[in-house]
């Protein structure tokens, strides 16, 4: 009675697991076959049924169990040996695939001769692609470990192979993908682990190298170098985290400390640190210390020519600095490499900033840097008012220069301590310009400067310094 029973809730199993492996609910098929397997060990077709559930979630090695487990329990049945002897091509098992598929030619010739013609293609590729590797020729060897890994997709040897011709090449995504399915196809591959987070870090991506290495030290984590390169990562990723948090709130002092503190943690590879160069050039860039972001931009500029990011910002340090022909010569290789608004906006404002300069610079004026403060701006203007008053000088010549000079240090002071005004003179337009209402309406106001001495008007002027 147990028995018949038993037999019962295994047919259920392998009912119930059919009807869901049509539905192509692969996941709750599996649990039935488990339970069918575990109903009966000696159900041949639970363990096919499972093994074919395997083989779809490209689980081969227990798949390979299983057709093992059925051939054992009913040698007769045919269907188990030819998967079997396809995943055994598969996983590169060559000698155990050949005498597989012979012993197939009398069943299914069809499926035995297919086998045997791939075998002797898979093994010349292998041949043809270590010689290959061995001459340098690594692009070619790639060509050939193609050929061989479409006959054996899950021999892991093959990509291992492959990926260290990427990795010669410099082609690190490809090397990540095959290291990647490495890791997939073998269980507790710490060393796969290890060789993505080197691969991710090579790359410029501390945070993914970092969750990498996290994956091998949860297998194993007295792992010696897992753990040291753990250390260096996250050392890393914390000094860069933290600065992009400075740059964030608009700390961009504290930022370039940060970014700095991380160029002495890793000063080899070249992508982690132009990443941090690059960083260093925005908050330079955004922090107005134009001399130190033309420095760090260029340095991003030396290993990544084509940077929209760097030469921007290149640009705009060097229009703080008032070199506006570099700034356009930056914004024009920019302008050749994308058509963006931002970078076209960019090129027209310093080339209106260049012909601006050539007229009156207000910043120049008041020899102040173009990232001044109001109070720096009142502070110089106050200072330079008192030295040029005409009231001072008695000399006709000289009362004359003083009052254009004042004159100019009044109209500076106007401009740049209006937040309107002062932007409008930052992208290139002059509003004190004669031409513009408003600069017709300046230049009334201080028409007939009654200075005493000028214009024989013999007046002094009383000015309030605030």
């Amino acid at each position: 009675y147990l028995h018949q029973s038993c037999s019962t809730s295994v047919s259920q199993h392998l009912d119930q697991g059919t009807q869901l492996l049509r539905a192509g609910n692969l996941g709750e098929a599996l649990n039935h076959y488990h339970a069918a397997v575990e109903g009966d060990a000696k159900n041949y077709l639970a363990h096919y049924q499972r093994a074919t559930v395997f083989l779809a979630l490209g689980r081969h090695r227990q798949a390979l169990a299983d057709f093992d487990s059925v051939i054992r329990l009913k040698p007769d049945f045919h269907r188990a040996k030819s998967e079997r002897a396809g995943v055994l091509l598969k996983q590169g098992r060559v000698e155990e695939a050949k005498e597989q598929f012979a012993a197939l030619f009398s069943v299914d010739a069809e499926k035995a001769e297919q086998g045997l013609r791939d075998i002797p293609v898979l093994e010349q590729a292998i041949e043809d692609g270590d010689s290959a590797f061995d001459n340098s020729d690594y692009a070619t060897a790639v060509d050939h470990f193609d050929k061989a890994i479409d006959i054996a997709k899950w021999d892991t040897s093959l990509r291992e192979k492959r990926s260290e011709c990427y990795i010669k090449l410099g082609n690190l995504i490809n090397a990540i993908g095959d290291v990647r399915a490495i890791a997939k196809l073998t269980n507790d591959n710490t060393e796969a682990y290890l060789k993505l987070s080197r691969l991710h870090y090579r790359m410029g991506e501390e945070e993914e190298s970092l969750k990498e290495i996290r994956e091998c030290l949860k297998l194993d984590q007295d792992h010696k170098a897992c753990h040291a390169h753990y250390k260096v990562v996250k050392k890393l990723a914390k000094q860069l985290s933290q600065a992009q948090d400075r740059i964030n709130e608009g700390d961009y002092a504290e930022a370039i400390v940060k970014l700095n503190q991380a160029l002495t943690t890793e000063s080899s590879e070249v992508k982690i640190i132009v990443k941090i160069q690059s960083r260093l050039c925005l908050a330079n860039k955004q922090g107005g210390f134009a001399v130190e972001g033309i420095t760090t931009c260029s340095s991003v500029l030396e290993v990544e020519t084509q940077d929209i990011e760097a030469l921007v910002n290149r640009a705009e340090c060097h229009i703080l600095n008032n070199d506006f022909e570099a700034a356009i010569v930056d914004y024009q290789t920019a302008a050749k490499i994308s058509d963006s608004k931002h970078v076209k906006d960019g090129l027209k404002r310093a080339e209106k900033l260049l012909k601006q300069s050539k007229k009156r610079d207000y910043y120049k004026i008041l020899g102040v840097p173009r990232n001044a403060d109001k109070s720096q701006i009142s502070k110089a203007y106050r200072r330079l008012a008192k030295e040029f008053h005409p009231d001072k000088f008695i000399d006709e010549d000289e009362k004359v220069e003083a009052e254009k000079k004042f004159i100019d240090l009044a109209a500076a002071k106007e401009v740049l301590t209006d937040d309107e005004k002062r932007q409008q003179f930052d992208n290139g337009e002059d509003p004190l310009d004669p031409e513009s209402e408003q600069g017709r309406n300046f230049h009334q106001h201080f028409h007939g400067f009654p200075f005493g001495g000028h214009g024989g008007g013999g007046q002094q002027f009383h000015f309030k310094f605030q």
